[in-house]
């Protein structure tokens, strides 16, 4: 797990933060902000003041990576490109998360590497992550002006065979008692906008791969413009399938057969597949994952159920 607690004794007297910033190297304000975060405890009870006087013996929680050994694509001096696989969280969503893409960020960048942008656990793909603190604000800012540009591929159900856009506002669903979507279409949501085009149909499967170019950022965005257009990315466990089948996914309580038959894939058939960025010079990266051959992932259209 990479949160741990360690014990520590500390023989005289110290601010706080000054014993971080020595004992793990931390910069004056990542030392700050664990302590006010409560990961230093003194007989079992946080402290939060950063200027406490500690000495004694203490616990202190902090993340110490663990790598399953998911090596970076691409490195520069300022950044690092991972193809995230499906199924891995681009960053823990509790202190109990056992892994995350921020191990392998941090085992191969140190403590000041952190990920820029966010990717659905399900999705496979690119995943950028900055080696430094002002990549880091580069980063996350470029993304907010939107000079990073992405690109997506996809297995949709159907045969798609021109190119076409979504032009559809989104908001967020607050009633989940009839659908499990956590975003939908309606008309005072966000702008979004998404293009589309076609790259090939296999019809055993009945299945075409497209790749997405999102506009705009919004949240999951391409899995419901697809959704809309009644062109449901296989796999997708809340957009396409059954009120029931989401449910059961949600309450993780879908058995690996259920899901495929369910939702026609064992995993969400959306990759990252490029980015395209300056950062100093104009970078143009792409997955080394060759996704027409996820297709064998996707249930047979004979098996298959569609949710109408």
């Amino acid at each position: 797990m990479p949160f741990v607690k360690r014990p520590f004794h500390i023989e005289k007297p110290i601010k706080a933060f000054l014993y971080i910033m020595h004992q793990f190297n931390f910069t004056q304000g990542e030392a700050q902000r664990l302590i006010a975060k409560g990961r230093i405890l003194i007989d079992g009870e946080s402290i939060y003041h950063t200027g406490t006087i500690i000495e004694g013996d203490i616990e202190v929680v902090y993340f110490e990576p663990k790598s399953r050994g998911v090596k970076p694509i691409f490195v520069d001096k300022n950044f690092l490109v991972f193809d995230k696989p499906s199924g891995v969280l681009v960053h823990p969503n509790t202190m109990a998360t056992e892994y995350s893409m921020l191990d392998e960020v941090r085992t191969h960048s140190g403590q000041n590497a952190n990920g820029t942008h966010r990717i659905d656990m399900e999705t496979s793909g690119l995943f950028l992550a900055s080696r430094h603190k002002d990549a880091e604000r580069f980063l996350k800012g470029s993304f907010e002006k939107k000079t990073i540009k992405k690109s997506y591929l996809a297995w949709v159900t159907g045969k798609v065979e021109e190119p076409f856009e979504v032009e559809a506002s989104i908001c967020i669903r607050n009633d989940y008692t009839t659908k499990k979507h956590k975003v939908e279409v309606c008309e005072n949501g966000k702008y979004a906008k998404t293009e589309f085009t076609p790259l090939h149909y296999d019809d055993a499967l009945d299945t075409t791969l497209i790749e997405c170019r999102p506009l705009t950022g919004r949240l999951h965005q391409i899995r419901l413009h697809l959704f809309h257009v009644k062109h449901p990315i296989l796999g997708d466990p809340l957009y396409g399938t059954s009120f029931e089948a989401s449910d059961k996914y949600l309450d993780m309580n879908i058995s690996d057969k259920e899901r495929l038959i369910e939702t026609g894939a064992t995993r969400l058939m959306l990759h990252a597949n490029a980015l395209h960025f300056p950062y100093g010079a104009n970078y143009s990266i792409f997955s080394k994952v060759d996704f027409r051959e996820a297709k064998k992932e996707i249930c047979s259209k004979e098996e298959r159920l569609f949710f109408k």
